[in-house]
């Protein structure tokens, strides 16, 4: 009965937006330009450009490898991380890197519905497997949320779980530090810029098994602070999702 449920569930979502694509032409999150009917929420032609990560990649950050023979990344076998394991999306480069610049400075918010369906049919598997009890959007700082509109972490969180039936948690942890972008920074520098920029902001919730939602995953920084933060909080297995994964320590 409850299978049932749930495939009736997912048929009624998929009418739905099927409706509204008629209603409210998508926007293909590669070239920004209305999707062709019958092609759902991004181009074809598009999605054949990018990169999506595949095997193999780092059994710890997912990061896309490039030798069969390797299983972990230069990162992750030179240092440790507080996070159990994470997946990437894409692989930052290029197109995919145009795109996540307009959707988290341009204000293409609806790109947020076309990168959460293309996560759940790449790591939809990895995402049940972890079998998480909440997602939580890496969050901004109230200057900069303010200065932007909305959180674009948030919003990949919010369309995640609505596909796959998580709750999501938007006020657990509060960013305290308005820090300068981790874009701009070295490793040492990153790891200096996030100390204590983040804190427990709720104490009432048990965080047994967490999936942190991001955009961009580089030398995993921003991911190891949530990470201690969250264990530090009770939690017992955290986990990480972003869209995209590139670059390394330097």
């Amino acid at each position: 009965m409850r299978r049932k449920c749930k495939q009736t569930g997912i048929k009624f979502i998929a009418a739905v937006e099927w409706i509204l694509g008629l209603i409210y032409p998508v926007r293909c999150p590669f070239c920004d330009e209305p999707v062709p009917m019958g092609e759902g929420v991004v181009c074809s032609a598009c999605l054949s450009k990018v990169r999506i990560v595949g095997e193999p990649y780092c059994l710890k950050c997912g990061k896309q490898l490039s030798a069969e023979a390797e299983e972990y990344c230069t990162d992750c076998t030179c240092h440790s991380h507080f996070f159990e394991r994470g997946r990437s999306l894409f692989v930052y480069e290029n197109t995919v890197r145009e795109s996540v610049y307009r959707f988290k400075y341009g204000g293409r918010r609806e790109y947020a519905r076309a990168y959460a369906y293309l996560a759940e049919r790449q790591l939809g598997d990895f995402i049940r497997s972890v079998n998480p009890d909440v997602l939580i959007p890496v969050p901004l700082h109230s200057k900069r949320l303010y200065k932007r509109g909305y959180n674009q972490a948030e919003l990949l969180a919010k369309e995640i779980g609505r596909r796959m039936g998580i709750p999501i948690l938007t006020d657990v942890v509060k960013r305290v530090q308005n820090t300068q972008p981790q874009k701009e920074l070295d490793v040492a520098q990153r790891q200096n810029n996030l100390k204590k920029a983040f804190k427990i902001n709720r104490n009432d919730v048990k965080l047994y098994t967490t999936i942190i939602i991001d955009d961009i995953y580089t030398t995993g920084s921003t991911m190891d602070a949530l990470s201690a933060l969250l264990k530090e909080a009770g939690a017992e297995r955290v986990f990480f999702l972003c869209l995209a994964g590139g670059g390394s320590r330097r």
